[in-house]
């Protein structure tokens, strides 16, 4: 699930934030991998940032079916430059039915929410 925009990697991010708060995400985690590289390794490289998005009632009836889901919580969703503009990529939810069957129609709303968020983002 991904999308490639003109809009700067912030701007970018800015718009998927509130698409994803809209749809009921909130965000748990955010690192900035740039950064942190920099950081850590003296790298340079083009902004990149993940943020994990989590949509408590989704994760709570995920859980509830298969506590082992956790493993693939929270949904993350990353923003970085490529040479082409910003790219805004989600985890595709549907993964989760290969670990546990039982979440099918969890991960099915949590697939269009994400999609949904997604499609807020203008496209080249």
């Amino acid at each position: 699930m991904s999308v490639h925009t003109n809009l700067s990697p912030s701007e970018a991010e800015s718009r998927i934030r509130t698409a994803l708060s809209d749809e009921g995400f909130g965000i748990l985690t955010e690192i900035d991998v740039a950064a942190t590289l920099q950081a850590k390794l003296g790298i340079e490289r083009k902004p990149y940032k993940i943020l994990g998005a989590c949509n408590p009632p989704l994760a709570n009836r995920a859980l509830e079916a298969d506590e082992s889901i956790g493993l693939l919580l929270p949904c993350n969703v990353v923003v970085y430059e490529d040479d082409d503009g910003t790219v805004v990529s989600a985890i595709e939810p549907l993964m989760m039915v290969e670990l546990s069957p039982a979440v099918q129609e969890i991960a099915d709303e949590a697939h269009d929410a994400l999609e949904r968020a997604l499609q807020r983002i203008p496209v080249n």
